[in-house]
Protein backbone atom coordinates (compact mmCIF):
# COMPACT_ATOMS: atom_id res chain seq x y z
CA UNK A 1 0.00 0.00 0.00
CA UNK A 2 1.30 3.46 -0.95
CA UNK A 3 1.13 5.96 1.91
CA UNK A 4 1.07 9.72 1.38
CA UNK A 5 2.53 11.59 4.33
CA UNK A 6 1.20 14.99 5.28
CA UNK A 7 3.20 17.35 7.44
CA UNK A 8 2.36 18.03 11.09
CA UNK A 9 0.87 20.94 12.98
CA UNK A 10 1.98 24.44 12.04
CA UNK A 11 0.44 26.90 14.53
CA UNK A 12 1.47 25.15 17.73
CA UNK A 13 4.90 24.31 16.33
CA UNK A 14 5.43 27.98 15.52
CA UNK A 15 4.44 29.01 19.02
CA UNK A 16 6.79 26.43 20.50
CA UNK A 17 9.66 27.97 18.53
CA UNK A 18 8.68 31.56 19.23
CA UNK A 19 8.89 33.62 22.37
CA UNK A 20 5.77 35.51 21.35
CA UNK A 21 2.62 35.39 23.44
CA UNK A 22 -0.35 33.83 21.58
CA UNK A 23 -2.88 36.23 20.07
CA UNK A 24 -6.26 35.75 18.43
CA UNK A 25 -4.42 35.77 15.10
CA UNK A 26 -2.60 32.53 16.11
CA UNK A 27 -0.28 31.33 13.33
CA UNK A 28 -0.99 34.42 11.24
CA UNK A 29 0.75 36.57 13.86
CA UNK A 30 3.99 34.65 13.41
CA UNK A 31 3.61 34.67 9.62
CA UNK A 32 3.65 38.47 9.85
CA UNK A 33 6.32 38.83 12.52
CA UNK A 34 8.67 35.92 11.77
CA UNK A 35 8.10 34.45 8.30
CA UNK A 36 11.50 32.75 8.52
CA UNK A 37 10.09 30.54 11.31
CA UNK A 38 7.27 29.40 9.00
CA UNK A 39 9.84 28.52 6.35
CA UNK A 40 11.93 26.62 8.89
CA UNK A 41 8.95 24.53 10.01
CA UNK A 42 8.10 23.62 6.41
CA UNK A 43 11.76 22.72 5.82
CA UNK A 44 11.83 20.50 8.87
CA UNK A 45 8.67 18.64 7.87
CA UNK A 46 10.02 17.93 4.40
CA UNK A 47 13.32 16.80 5.94
CA UNK A 48 11.36 14.50 8.26
CA UNK A 49 9.76 12.76 5.28
CA UNK A 50 6.53 14.65 4.55
CA UNK A 51 5.21 14.51 0.99
CA UNK A 52 2.88 17.48 1.38
CA UNK A 53 3.33 20.90 2.96
CA UNK A 54 0.10 22.54 4.14
CA UNK A 55 0.23 26.32 3.83
CA UNK A 56 0.15 28.47 6.96
CA UNK A 57 -3.13 30.06 5.90
CA UNK A 58 -5.61 28.24 8.16
CA UNK A 59 -6.45 31.33 10.23
CA UNK A 60 -6.27 33.97 7.50
CA UNK A 61 -9.93 34.94 7.33
CA UNK A 62 -11.32 38.43 6.96
CA UNK A 63 -13.34 38.16 10.18
CA UNK A 64 -10.19 37.22 12.11
CA UNK A 65 -8.08 40.00 10.62
CA UNK A 66 -10.73 42.70 10.93
CA UNK A 67 -10.66 43.10 14.75
CA UNK A 68 -6.92 43.74 14.53
CA UNK A 69 -7.30 46.36 11.81
CA UNK A 70 -5.39 44.39 9.18
CA UNK A 71 -8.10 43.11 6.84
CA UNK A 72 -6.31 45.00 4.07
CA UNK A 73 -3.53 42.40 4.34
CA UNK A 74 -5.86 39.49 3.53
CA UNK A 75 -4.59 38.84 0.00
CA UNK A 76 -0.90 39.43 0.60
CA UNK A 77 -0.85 37.20 3.69
CA UNK A 78 -2.39 34.31 1.75
CA UNK A 79 0.11 34.81 -1.04
CA UNK A 80 2.98 35.00 1.44
CA UNK A 81 1.90 31.74 3.11
CA UNK A 82 1.73 30.04 -0.28
CA UNK A 83 5.07 31.38 -1.48
CA UNK A 84 6.86 30.23 1.68
CA UNK A 85 5.46 26.70 1.35
CA UNK A 86 6.39 26.58 -2.34
CA UNK A 87 9.93 27.76 -1.63
CA UNK A 88 10.35 25.04 1.01
CA UNK A 89 9.04 22.43 -1.42
CA UNK A 90 11.39 23.65 -4.14
CA UNK A 91 14.35 23.64 -1.76
CA UNK A 92 13.53 20.06 -0.81
CA UNK A 93 13.37 19.07 -4.45
CA UNK A 94 10.02 17.33 -4.55
CA UNK A 95 6.66 17.12 -2.83
CA UNK A 96 3.35 18.93 -3.07
CA UNK A 97 1.79 22.04 -1.53
CA UNK A 98 -1.75 22.00 -0.15
CA UNK A 99 -3.52 25.31 0.29
CA UNK A 100 -5.19 25.34 3.70
CA UNK A 101 -8.74 26.67 3.97
CA UNK A 102 -9.55 26.70 7.67
CA UNK A 103 -13.06 27.01 9.13
CA UNK A 104 -14.77 30.37 8.89
CA UNK A 105 -16.35 31.66 12.06
CA UNK A 106 -14.16 29.83 14.57
CA UNK A 107 -12.61 26.40 15.01
CA UNK A 108 -14.99 23.75 16.44
CA UNK A 109 -17.90 26.24 16.30
CA UNK A 110 -20.13 25.25 13.39
CA UNK A 111 -22.85 27.49 14.83
CA UNK A 112 -20.70 30.51 13.93
CA UNK A 113 -20.24 29.47 10.31
CA UNK A 114 -21.88 31.81 7.77
CA UNK A 115 -24.63 30.55 5.45
CA UNK A 116 -23.41 28.20 2.72
CA UNK A 117 -23.57 30.66 -0.19
CA UNK A 118 -21.85 33.39 1.81
CA UNK A 119 -19.17 30.96 2.99
CA UNK A 120 -18.64 29.70 -0.57
CA UNK A 121 -17.89 33.24 -1.73
CA UNK A 122 -15.38 33.72 1.10
CA UNK A 123 -13.67 30.40 0.40
CA UNK A 124 -13.72 31.00 -3.33
CA UNK A 125 -11.76 34.21 -2.81
CA UNK A 126 -9.08 32.25 -0.94
CA UNK A 127 -9.04 29.41 -3.47
CA UNK A 128 -8.38 31.84 -6.32
CA UNK A 129 -5.51 33.43 -4.37
CA UNK A 130 -3.98 29.99 -3.77
CA UNK A 131 -4.54 28.63 -7.26
CA UNK A 132 -1.32 29.91 -8.87
CA UNK A 133 0.82 28.33 -6.15
CA UNK A 134 -0.67 25.15 -4.74
CA UNK A 135 -1.08 21.61 -6.05
CA UNK A 136 -4.34 20.98 -4.20
CA UNK A 137 -6.77 22.75 -1.89
CA UNK A 138 -7.39 21.30 1.56
CA UNK A 139 -10.59 22.35 3.32
CA UNK A 140 -9.74 21.38 6.89
CA UNK A 141 -11.24 21.18 10.38
CA UNK A 142 -14.79 21.46 9.08
CA UNK A 143 -17.21 20.82 11.96
CA UNK A 144 -20.57 20.41 10.22
CA UNK A 145 -22.10 19.40 6.92
CA UNK A 146 -23.04 23.02 6.21
CA UNK A 147 -19.55 24.28 6.98
CA UNK A 148 -17.98 21.59 4.80
CA UNK A 149 -20.39 22.34 1.95
CA UNK A 150 -19.57 26.04 1.96
CA UNK A 151 -15.85 25.29 1.91
CA UNK A 152 -15.81 22.75 -0.91
CA UNK A 153 -18.28 24.77 -2.96
CA UNK A 154 -15.95 27.74 -2.71
CA UNK A 155 -12.82 25.69 -3.34
CA UNK A 156 -14.34 24.38 -6.56
CA UNK A 157 -14.01 27.78 -8.27
CA UNK A 158 -10.33 26.95 -8.66
CA UNK A 159 -8.99 24.26 -10.99
CA UNK A 160 -7.04 22.38 -8.31
CA UNK A 161 -8.06 19.06 -6.70
CA UNK A 162 -10.11 19.51 -3.53
CA UNK A 163 -9.57 17.48 -0.37
CA UNK A 164 -11.95 17.67 2.58
CA UNK A 165 -10.90 17.13 6.21
CA UNK A 166 -13.51 17.18 8.98
CA UNK A 167 -13.15 17.33 12.74
CA UNK A 168 -15.19 14.94 14.86
CA UNK A 169 -16.41 14.66 18.42
CA UNK A 170 -13.51 13.60 20.64
CA UNK A 171 -15.71 11.09 22.44
CA UNK A 172 -17.65 9.78 19.43
CA UNK A 173 -15.73 9.74 16.18
CA UNK A 174 -18.82 8.71 14.20
CA UNK A 175 -20.17 12.25 14.62
CA UNK A 176 -18.99 15.64 13.45
CA UNK A 177 -18.59 18.25 16.18
CA UNK A 178 -22.02 19.53 15.13
CA UNK A 179 -23.53 16.21 16.23
CA UNK A 180 -24.33 15.16 12.66
CA UNK A 181 -23.28 11.72 11.46
CA UNK A 182 -20.10 11.62 9.39
CA UNK A 183 -22.08 9.65 6.82
CA UNK A 184 -24.10 12.78 6.00
CA UNK A 185 -21.05 13.99 4.08
CA UNK A 186 -21.33 11.28 1.43
CA UNK A 187 -23.52 13.17 -1.11
CA UNK A 188 -20.92 15.94 -1.33
CA UNK A 189 -18.18 13.60 -2.54
CA UNK A 190 -19.72 13.14 -5.98
CA UNK A 191 -21.43 16.55 -6.12
CA UNK A 192 -18.19 18.49 -5.67
CA UNK A 193 -15.78 15.84 -6.96
CA UNK A 194 -13.91 15.68 -3.65
CA UNK A 195 -10.71 13.75 -4.32
CA UNK A 196 -9.77 12.74 -0.76
CA UNK A 197 -11.68 12.56 2.51
CA UNK A 198 -9.91 12.95 5.83
CA UNK A 199 -10.51 13.46 9.54
CA UNK A 200 -8.31 15.94 11.39
CA UNK A 201 -7.82 17.99 14.57
CA UNK A 202 -9.55 15.42 16.76
CA UNK A 203 -8.31 13.02 19.43
CA UNK A 204 -6.51 10.05 17.86
CA UNK A 205 -8.92 7.70 19.63
CA UNK A 206 -11.79 9.43 17.82
CA UNK A 207 -9.95 9.15 14.50
CA UNK A 208 -9.82 5.39 15.16
CA UNK A 209 -13.63 5.39 14.98
CA UNK A 210 -13.91 7.67 11.95
CA UNK A 211 -11.51 6.05 9.49
CA UNK A 212 -13.54 2.85 8.97
CA UNK A 213 -16.58 4.98 8.09
CA UNK A 214 -14.70 6.89 5.39
CA UNK A 215 -13.53 3.89 3.39
CA UNK A 216 -15.51 2.42 0.48
CA UNK A 217 -16.56 5.87 -0.75
CA UNK A 218 -14.37 5.62 -3.84
CA UNK A 219 -11.77 8.20 -2.77
CA UNK A 220 -8.53 7.99 -0.75
CA UNK A 221 -9.04 8.54 2.98
CA UNK A 222 -6.79 9.52 5.84
CA UNK A 223 -6.33 11.08 9.22
CA UNK A 224 -4.21 13.61 11.07
CA UNK A 225 -5.07 13.95 14.74
CA UNK A 226 -4.22 16.64 17.27
CA UNK A 227 -2.30 16.30 20.51
CA UNK A 228 -4.48 18.34 22.86
CA UNK A 229 -5.74 16.91 26.14
CA UNK A 230 -9.19 18.23 25.19
CA UNK A 231 -10.90 21.18 23.54
CA UNK A 232 -12.04 23.29 26.48
CA UNK A 233 -15.10 25.50 26.76
CA UNK A 234 -12.82 28.51 27.17
CA UNK A 235 -11.33 27.91 23.73
CA UNK A 236 -14.78 27.69 22.17
CA UNK A 237 -15.22 31.42 22.76
CA UNK A 238 -14.51 33.37 19.60
CA UNK A 239 -11.25 35.26 19.90
CA UNK A 240 -9.78 32.89 22.51
CA UNK A 241 -6.06 32.16 22.40
CA UNK A 242 -4.51 28.70 22.31
CA UNK A 243 -2.84 29.06 25.70
CA UNK A 244 -6.11 27.85 27.23
CA UNK A 245 -5.45 24.42 25.67
CA UNK A 246 -3.12 21.83 27.18
CA UNK A 247 -0.69 19.62 25.29
CA UNK A 248 -1.25 15.93 25.82
CA UNK A 249 1.78 14.45 27.64
CA UNK A 250 1.42 10.85 26.44
CA UNK A 251 1.47 11.25 22.67
CA UNK A 252 5.11 10.88 21.67
CA UNK A 253 6.18 9.83 18.16
CA UNK A 254 5.99 6.09 18.89
CA UNK A 255 2.52 6.29 20.42
CA UNK A 256 1.23 8.51 17.64
CA UNK A 257 2.65 6.18 14.99
CA UNK A 258 0.87 3.27 16.68
CA UNK A 259 -2.42 5.12 16.18
CA UNK A 260 -1.53 5.82 12.54
CA UNK A 261 -0.73 2.15 12.05
CA UNK A 262 -4.30 1.34 13.06
CA UNK A 263 -5.70 3.93 10.63
CA UNK A 264 -3.67 2.43 7.80
CA UNK A 265 -4.85 -1.06 8.65
CA UNK A 266 -8.41 0.28 8.48
CA UNK A 267 -7.85 1.68 4.99
CA UNK A 268 -6.17 5.08 5.36
CA UNK A 269 -3.61 5.94 2.70
CA UNK A 270 -2.96 9.52 3.85
CA UNK A 271 -1.60 10.24 7.34
CA UNK A 272 0.01 13.18 9.07
CA UNK A 273 -0.40 15.32 12.16
CA UNK A 274 -2.33 18.34 13.37
CA UNK A 275 -1.84 20.61 16.42
CA UNK A 276 0.94 19.48 18.81
CA UNK A 277 2.15 16.80 16.37
CA UNK A 278 5.60 17.91 15.24
CA UNK A 279 8.54 16.96 13.01
CA UNK A 280 9.66 14.12 15.31
CA UNK A 281 6.24 12.50 14.90
CA UNK A 282 6.36 12.86 11.11
CA UNK A 283 9.87 11.39 11.05
CA UNK A 284 8.60 8.30 12.88
CA UNK A 285 5.65 7.99 10.50
CA UNK A 286 8.07 8.15 7.57
CA UNK A 287 10.33 5.54 9.15
CA UNK A 288 7.48 3.12 9.62
CA UNK A 289 5.30 3.65 6.60
CA UNK A 290 7.19 5.20 3.72
CA UNK A 291 9.76 2.57 2.77
CA UNK A 292 9.29 2.07 -0.96
CA UNK A 293 6.11 4.16 -0.97
CA UNK A 294 5.36 6.53 -3.83
CA UNK A 295 2.31 8.16 -2.28
CA UNK A 296 -0.54 9.47 -4.39
CA UNK A 297 -0.57 12.17 -7.03
CA UNK A 298 -3.49 14.62 -6.90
Amino acid sequence: MNITLLDGGMGQELLARSSAKPTGLWSTQILMDSPELVRAVHNDYFAAGADIAITNSYAIHRDRLRPFGIENRFADLHQLACKIAVSARDKHGDGLVAGSLGPSGWSYRPDLAPPVEEAAALYGEIAKLHEPYVDLILCETMSSVKQARGAVMGARVATKPVWLAVTVDDEDGTKLRSGESVTELWPMIAEFKIEALLVNCSAPEAVNQTIPLLTNQGVPVGGYANGFVKITKDFMKKGATVDVLEKRPNLGPDVYADFADGWIKDGATIVGGCCEVGPAHIKELARRFKSGSEGINP
